[in-house]
């Protein structure tokens, strides 16, 4: 679905140019006559599916002016860009003041639209990425910061900010890939951990031999090569959230002790002399099926249920395809920005693309997929040709590899008028004419090998043939070579054809 931009003026007749010329940059539009209706609009649920808002400064009753006074310091605002007809330098500035992105004085041209339209909104998706970087390492992520719009993922986010009211433990299921750990953190985000810290395990990663040392520390000496103690990652997020992926990749030593602290809320460290009390919030993932695990005796039964007390299914990407155009349209304004590429968009026939693949990578792949097209990219648009490995697997689409640049070759050859014309009329020899008889001598024009003498080498002939023809008469030879004498020696001595001066 193309993203909609809504159109606030009180004149019809601008409203149906607007809506024309918008639809025609490939956007969907809405409109509404006055800012009362605008303020309705972005304060009711349909404020999620407006990215951008144009906006007319003078209409009666509550103004452009209003409006953007009402809307200063609300979260989840769309950029506004302001229009009039009565453009100035002090109503510009008050209007960016008050949170504009943009000002275009009317009428302004389809390509002046353009231009804001496509610079708020970059503005606005890399605003949005900074913004995401940073609650993400401040711990404070929530649901609304998250992109996903489809119907697919309302019950995910429903149950999150459930769990995130509670301290309940939660189990976050789905397929590698799908986001768990988002999540996770949106969990903690709008829980009253917030802010605290947010520890990430990866239960698969860690050897099964400094599994119990990463998880639960350990003292000095406990151990061979424990020179030092170590808190361990329960210890870490003491006051936050701990998140346990892949738990299911937990070997059984490890699992008992994990019981004993989510019972208990205390650790025992590899080598203390007496348990720990932790606080902490625990929040785990899996992408397998942990009932099969149980029941191949590979996961404890008793530590299954006390983890699975608040189960949260992810659906995969294929599942939610509402959910592609609009990552993927993040995913390009971030790598765009991270790689200095001028991308902006991405055509329509690519989203329907985007839209009939299957993503069996889910979300990480659509993420590296766009990544390598980004990088591909030779215009401001992401087309079907920057997506050759998914297009060879969807059908109905081909993409056209574009032609690698031109090898290196030859120069093209001489054909101007010094061209001695057919194969058979190229001499050989370079004939100088003698006598009434017309005999010729000869200079040889090309080697033994077959390839062409050098010119150095052929004037070396020419003036001994020269001296020859004047018996040594310098002055004569230097004037029917048409050179100096002083020329001729030197050429002399160069090629040999006298001898250097002590």
């Amino acid at each position: 679905m193309s993203k909609r931009i809504l159109i606030v003026d009180d004149d019809p007749a601008q409203r149906r140019i607007l809506e024309e010329c918008v639809k025609r940059l490939g956007f969907e539009t809405r409109s509404c006559g006055s800012g009362e209706h605008a303020l309705q609009i972005l304060g009711s649920e349909d404020r999620d599916q407006i990215a951008l808002v144009l906006l007319d400064l003078v209409m009666p009753g509550i103004d452009g002016m209003a409006v953007l006074d009402a809307l200063d310091g609300k979260a989840s605002v769309p950029p506004i860009i302001v229009q009039t007809a009565h453009g100035s330098i002090e109503t510009a500035i008050s209007a960016m003041r008050k949170g504009a992105a943009d000002f275009v004085v009317k009428p302004a041209s389809p390509e002046r639209l353009e231009v804001s339209i496509r610079s708020a909104l970059k503005i606005e998706a890399l605003t949005g990425e900074i913004n995401r970087i940073k609650k993400k390492a401040d711990g404070t992520l929530t649901f609304s910061d998250l992109v996903m719009r489809g119907d697919a993922m309302t019950r995910v986010i429903t149950l999150g900010r459930r769990a995130a009211a509670s301290n309940i433990p939660v189990l976050i299921e789905g397929e590698s890939g799908v986001g768990k750990e988002l999540i996770a953190r949106a969990i903690q985000g709008e829980s009253e951990r917030a802010g605290r810290p947010f520890v990430t395990v990866n239960c698969g990663a860690i050897p099964e031999n400094l599994v119990e040392s990463i998880l639960f520390g350990h003292e000095k000496g406990a151990f061979t090569g424990a020179v030092d103690k170590r808190v361990g990652k329960f210890q870490e997020a003491d006051g936050g959230t701990l998140f346990l992926d892949e738990v299911g990749e937990l070997p059984l030593d490890a699992q008992v002790k994990l019981l004993r602290a989510l019972q208990e809320g205390e650790i025992d460290p590899v080598g203390a002399k007496k348990p720990v009390k932790v606080n902490f919030r625990l929040i785990s993932a899996t992408n397998r099926d942990m009932i099969q695990l149980v029941k191949d005796g590979k996961f404890r039964e008793d530590l299954y249920y006390r983890l699975n007390v608040f189960p949260i299914f992810v659906p995969p990407l294929r599942e939610r395809i509402d959910d592609v155009p609009e990552l993927a349209r993040y995913f390009v304004a971030r790598f765009a920005a991270e790689e200095g590429k001028r991308v902006s968009g991405i055509s329509d026939s690519t989203i329907n693309l985007l839209e009939s693949y299957s993503w069996p990578g889910n979300v990480r792949q659509l993420e590296n997929a766009v990544f390598r097209a980004v990088v591909l990219a030779d215009h401001a648009e992401l087309t079907v040709a920057e997506f050759p490995q998914i297009a060879a697997h969807v059908e109905g689409f081909v993409a056209e590899i574009p032609p690698a640049p031109a090898a290196v070759s030859k120069p093209p050859a001489y054909t101007g008028p010094a061209l001695l014309g057919a194969e058979n009329t190229v001499p050989k020899t370079v004939e100088v004419r003698t006598g009434s008889t017309g005999s010729a001598l000869g200079i040889p024009a090309v080697a033994e090998d077959g390839e062409i003498r050098s010119l150095e080498a052929i004037e070396a002939d020419m003036i001994r043939l020269a001296l020859g023809r004047y018996r040594g008469h310098m002055t004569e030879v230097a004037k029917r070579l048409n050179i100096g004498r002083s020329t001729l020696y030197r050429k002399m001595q160069e090629y040999g054809l006298e001898p250097r001066p002590n």
